[in-house]
Protein backbone atom coordinates (compact mmCIF):
# COMPACT_ATOMS: atom_id res chain seq x y z
CA UNK A 1 0.00 0.00 0.00
CA UNK A 2 1.86 3.42 -1.19
CA UNK A 3 0.86 6.27 1.45
CA UNK A 4 1.05 9.57 0.07
CA UNK A 5 1.02 12.27 2.89
CA UNK A 6 -1.90 14.67 0.87
CA UNK A 7 -2.79 17.90 2.45
CA UNK A 8 -6.19 19.55 2.59
CA UNK A 9 -6.23 22.71 0.72
CA UNK A 10 -7.51 24.15 4.08
CA UNK A 11 -7.00 23.06 7.60
CA UNK A 12 -9.18 21.85 9.76
CA UNK A 13 -9.06 23.44 13.39
CA UNK A 14 -11.01 21.31 16.16
CA UNK A 15 -11.77 21.89 19.77
CA UNK A 16 -11.10 19.02 21.19
CA UNK A 17 -13.24 17.80 24.42
CA UNK A 18 -10.50 19.68 26.82
CA UNK A 19 -10.82 22.83 25.19
CA UNK A 20 -7.44 22.73 23.46
CA UNK A 21 -7.33 23.78 20.15
CA UNK A 22 -5.69 21.65 17.04
CA UNK A 23 -5.00 21.68 13.55
CA UNK A 24 -5.00 19.25 11.20
CA UNK A 25 -3.49 19.63 8.01
CA UNK A 26 -4.41 16.70 5.80
CA UNK A 27 -5.10 13.09 5.89
CA UNK A 28 -2.35 11.38 7.33
CA UNK A 29 -3.15 14.08 10.11
CA UNK A 30 -6.58 13.48 10.20
CA UNK A 31 -6.25 9.62 10.08
CA UNK A 32 -3.79 9.27 13.34
CA UNK A 33 -5.66 11.17 15.42
CA UNK A 34 -8.86 8.88 14.45
CA UNK A 35 -7.06 5.33 15.13
CA UNK A 36 -5.19 6.36 18.01
CA UNK A 37 -6.45 9.73 19.58
CA UNK A 38 -9.70 9.41 19.18
CA UNK A 39 -12.27 9.75 22.23
CA UNK A 40 -14.99 7.42 20.42
CA UNK A 41 -14.43 4.65 18.43
CA UNK A 42 -18.12 3.84 17.21
CA UNK A 43 -19.91 6.05 15.25
CA UNK A 44 -21.10 6.25 11.54
CA UNK A 45 -19.44 9.26 10.87
CA UNK A 46 -16.27 7.63 12.62
CA UNK A 47 -16.49 4.98 10.46
CA UNK A 48 -17.03 7.02 7.63
CA UNK A 49 -14.29 9.46 8.55
CA UNK A 50 -11.26 6.21 8.47
CA UNK A 51 -12.89 4.56 5.16
CA UNK A 52 -12.38 7.96 3.46
CA UNK A 53 -9.44 9.31 5.22
CA UNK A 54 -7.67 5.76 3.85
CA UNK A 55 -9.33 5.82 0.41
CA UNK A 56 -7.87 9.63 -0.11
CA UNK A 57 -4.44 8.43 0.67
CA UNK A 58 -4.45 5.65 -1.68
CA UNK A 59 -5.76 8.34 -3.98
CA UNK A 60 -9.55 6.15 -4.81
CA UNK A 61 -11.29 9.11 -2.76
CA UNK A 62 -11.07 12.84 -3.74
CA UNK A 63 -9.77 14.66 -0.63
CA UNK A 64 -12.67 17.23 -0.21
CA UNK A 65 -14.61 14.06 0.74
CA UNK A 66 -11.89 12.96 3.70
CA UNK A 67 -12.15 16.72 4.96
CA UNK A 68 -15.71 16.53 5.13
CA UNK A 69 -15.94 13.14 6.58
CA UNK A 70 -13.59 14.16 9.49
CA UNK A 71 -15.58 17.59 9.92
CA UNK A 72 -18.61 15.63 10.31
CA UNK A 73 -17.07 12.85 12.78
CA UNK A 74 -15.81 15.44 15.08
CA UNK A 75 -19.36 17.06 15.42
CA UNK A 76 -20.33 13.78 16.18
CA UNK A 77 -17.97 13.46 18.68
CA UNK A 78 -19.23 16.91 20.42
CA UNK A 79 -15.88 18.57 19.26
CA UNK A 80 -16.67 21.81 17.61
CA UNK A 81 -14.53 22.04 13.94
CA UNK A 82 -13.83 25.47 13.51
CA UNK A 83 -13.09 26.17 9.97
CA UNK A 84 -11.18 29.46 9.09
CA UNK A 85 -13.27 31.30 6.59
CA UNK A 86 -12.27 32.16 3.30
CA UNK A 87 -10.37 35.41 1.87
CA UNK A 88 -12.34 38.00 1.61
CA UNK A 89 -13.20 39.20 -1.92
CA UNK A 90 -12.61 42.79 -2.09
CA UNK A 91 -13.19 44.96 -5.52
CA UNK A 92 -11.62 48.47 -4.76
CA UNK A 93 -12.82 49.65 -8.18
CA UNK A 94 -16.74 49.54 -6.65
CA UNK A 95 -17.75 52.83 -5.03
CA UNK A 96 -20.22 51.49 -2.14
CA UNK A 97 -23.92 51.84 -1.94
CA UNK A 98 -25.32 55.05 -0.69
CA UNK A 99 -29.05 54.14 0.72
CA UNK A 100 -31.93 55.24 -0.91
CA UNK A 101 -33.99 57.77 1.40
CA UNK A 102 -37.56 58.14 0.57
CA UNK A 103 -39.41 60.91 1.82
Amino acid sequence: MQINDVSWTRPVTVRLQCGLERSFVGVHDALDFLENEWPLRHGERYDRAVKTCRGAMNDAIPLIISREAFVAACLEADMAAVIAPGKAITQPHLRPVRPVHHW
